[in-house]
């Protein structure tokens, strides 16, 4: 019997027809396995891996494939969105065997959860030195019935290794100067000069190690860290992997060029991105950059937000093609042949110059991605226009990638920070609204009454797992964010609630954290990564909540743990700065103070307005007037108007300089390395 039809979990529901006997992840699963003497079968994956549809396709959905599975196997089916623990656990056993990892995965297990078996996707047919899908179950089941003894070594082999990678602070003390110098060389060297970002393929858009260079150049004035952040965006900008049509990125460019995407596009790169495009502009003024940022902007809104408010998680790489065939990209790539067929021959020609599109194609059986190679001289900027309505209006006619409606809270707090700033810079309050919601979602669903964060929701519905360090962390930080905004402090009480649970739940000895709560499922290890991968750890996610709540409310309980969590920042940074770029971000908001801006004045009006476009790394903005003003800030308390007009304050290290009237002498105060002066 397949168990999967009710989940919440549009991944768990995709595979609710398949012909296996699946279940979902719990206790009940592995009681069922020891009382049929059975190994687990578990299959991790997500809705928007093209390999995860492919295997389902081969093995999940053939008949004698699923009667192996059933007679031989309990099947267990992972959404690694919803049970990030989970993936991590046992995707830290698939490295650490295979030297490799990703989705699908497979892992084989005892009835006591412990991994003796590894793998990822295995194809219906061997291959390409792979055995097959069927080879493997038969090996395992072989293994279970002769080698028992074998296994059970194994297995324990394989818990105990993984017990001792337990990690320790990972140094004393935060990073200073040193380390952040030695991580920004580190990322010199990985530098694609040619083509903008780190490594070579695939590459992946490297939103927080950007942020890092944005701040680093803010406090320091370093205009090679400012050229490698706007490079970067401008040749992601250009590339394939942004949707030239629609807006929006896909998940990472199969090329170093950014010339052909892996086409799921998730929210929350999409969150990260638009919030670091908005940043750029805000160094820069690029107009390249502000158009980015909102076009991603509205993206998020038009095609990912939920009808509760939230955000749903990805859209789908597979999509139908003309032949009914359903294929990766098929919703996003060219031909000429469509482009005359839209545009008539003149437009078509146009379009195909200025968007790349080749009779070979760059993509697949002679289609292209569209991108902007930028090597067809000025153009007319009223027919690019008309051209791009046409190609949009002719795409929507096509059969459009699924979506994932499942919201996930950590991607929903990012993208209530991201849309709740670019609303604020650009003038946009529909968006800072649509943030609002987000959050309003958050606090009424995901909280609701149990006032524990829940991981996920579908269709106003909260899931049943528990909400994951990086949740708390990310969720803090859209809501401090939108506090800096809108003014409205509840939603600085709500970031502290969750701040406080980070301190009690998921705190360790000597400022360590980890990613599950305290009171948590007992898996076969508690998993504690402090490295970004597509989004901030919650280590580091939780390290800048910490840290700006800390600066908004003078809680040395708050910043103590900060410094206590960048103490890991300061032993990794300089070795590993691609995979700690959100930790390196938060050690310039430290190394700065981070700065503590507070507005006697209006909300909106232009000195609220210039101190949330203050490039001061992390600074953290309160603005309000009235005698209530310090009931909703601390940072408003005793911070009166100077001879009847709005003002500012800024602050750093308890130590303030003189308040000013003035915007320009604001947005100077906060343009560059602090110099805070003692007011008179």
């Amino acid at each position: 019997m397949n168990r999967l039809a009710d989940a919440t979990s549009p991944y768990l529901q995709q595979h609710a027809d398949n012909p296996v006997d699946w279940w979902s992840w719990g206790p009940e699963a592995f009681e069922e396995a020891k009382r049929r003497d059975v190994p687990v079968l578990l299959s991790v994956g997500y809705s928007a891996c093209h390999w995860c549809h492919v295997m389902a396709h081969e093995s999940f959905e053939d008949d004698a494939t699923a009667a192996y599975m059933n007679e031989h196997f309990v099947s267990v089916k992972v959404d690694r969105e919803e049970r990030p623990d989970v993936d991590a656990v046992y995707m830290e056993a698939v490295q650490a065997a295979t030297g490799h990892g990703g989705w699908p995965m497979t892992v084989f297990l005892t009835a006591d959860g412990e991994p003796f078996y590894f793998g990822t996707y295995f194809p219906p047919e061997a291959r390409h030195g792979s055995p097959s899908f069927r080879q493997v179950l038969e090996g395992v089941a072989a293994a279970w019935k002769d080698r028992r003894d074998e296994v059970a070594e194994v297995a324990g082999r394989i818990v105990a290794d993984l017990a001792g990678r337990s990690l320790v602070h990972g140094g004393d003390g935060v990073p200073g100067e040193s380390e952040v110098a030695q991580a920004l060389l580190g990322l010199t060297r990985e530098y694609d000069e040619q083509h903008g970002g780190f490594g070579g393929a695939p590459k992946f858009p490297p939103s927080m190690a950007v942020e890092f260079l944005l701040r680093h150049y803010a406090r320091t004035g370093s205009e090679g860290a400012l050229q490698m952040a706007a490079d970067t965006c401008g040749a992601m900008a250009r590339g394939g992997i942004y949707d030239q049509l629609g807006g929006g990125f896909a998940r990472y460019s199969v090329d170093r060029e950014w010339i052909v995407p892996h086409f799921e596009k998730m929210l929350y790169d999409n969150a990260l991105l638009c919030r670091v495009y908005a940043h750029l502009w805000r160094a820069t003024g690029s107009d390249e950059a502000r158009r980015i940022a909102l076009e991603t902007a509205d993206f998020m809104v038009r095609e990912l937000r939920t009808a509760e408010g939230g955000f749903a998680s990805a859209l789908d790489a597979d999509s139908e093609d003309a032949d009914g065939r359903h294929v990766e990209g098929a919703y996003y790539v060219w031909t000429p042949a469509q482009l005359r067929e839209v545009l008539g021959e003149d437009d078509a020609a146009f379009a195909a110059a200025y968007y790349g599109v080749t009779e070979d194609g760059t993509f697949e059986e002679g289609a292209s991605v569209l991108r902007l190679p930028g090597d067809v001289g000025p153009v007319d900027a009223g027919r690019v226009a008309d051209v791009r309505a046409r190609l949009l209006a002719a795409r929507e006619q096509r059969p459009r990638p699924g979506r994932d409606d499942k919201v996930v809270a950590a991607w929903n707090g990012l993208a209530v920070a991201a849309l709740a700033e670019t609303g604020a810079y650009f003038d946009r309050p529909d968006l800072v609204e649509r943030a609002t919601e987000a959050a309003d979602l958050l606090v009424r669903v995901h909280l609701g009454e149990v006032a524990r964060l829940t991981r996920t929701s579908k269709d106003g519905r909260a899931g049943d797992n528990a909400g994951v360090l990086e949740d708390y962390g990310d969720v803090a930080e859209g809501f401090l964010a939108l506090a800096a905004v809108t003014g409205e402090g509840a939603w600085l009480e709500f970031a502290g609630f969750l701040l406080d649970i980070v301190l009690e739940q998921f705190t360790g000895e000597g400022g360590q954290l980890y990613d599950t709560a305290h009171d948590a499922e007992q898996l076969i290890r508690r998993p504690q990564d402090p490295t970004d991968s597509a989004t901030p750890s919650g280590w580091t996610a939780a390290a800048g909540a910490l840290l700006s709540y800390a600066a908004y409310t003078g809680s040395e309980p708050h910043r103590t743990a900060a410094e206590g969590a960048l103490g890991v920042v300061k032993a990794l940074g300089p070795r590993v700065p691609r995979f700690v770029g959100w930790g390196l971000a938060v050690a310039e908001a430290l190394l700065d103070g981070p700065r503590e801006v507070a507005v006697a004045g209006p909300v909106g009006g232009e000195l609220h307005r210039t101190a949330l476009l203050g490039r001061a790394p992390g600074a953290v903005v309160a603005a309000g007037e009235g005698p209530g003003a310090g009931a909703e800030f601390p940072l408003l308390v005793d911070r009166p108007l100077v001879g009847g007009a709005p003002t500012a304050y800024v602050c750093r290290h308890f130590v303030c300089s003189a308040p000013t009237t003035d915007a320009g002498e604001l947005a100077a105060a906060l343009a560059g390395p602090a110099r805070a002066e003692p007011a008179p």
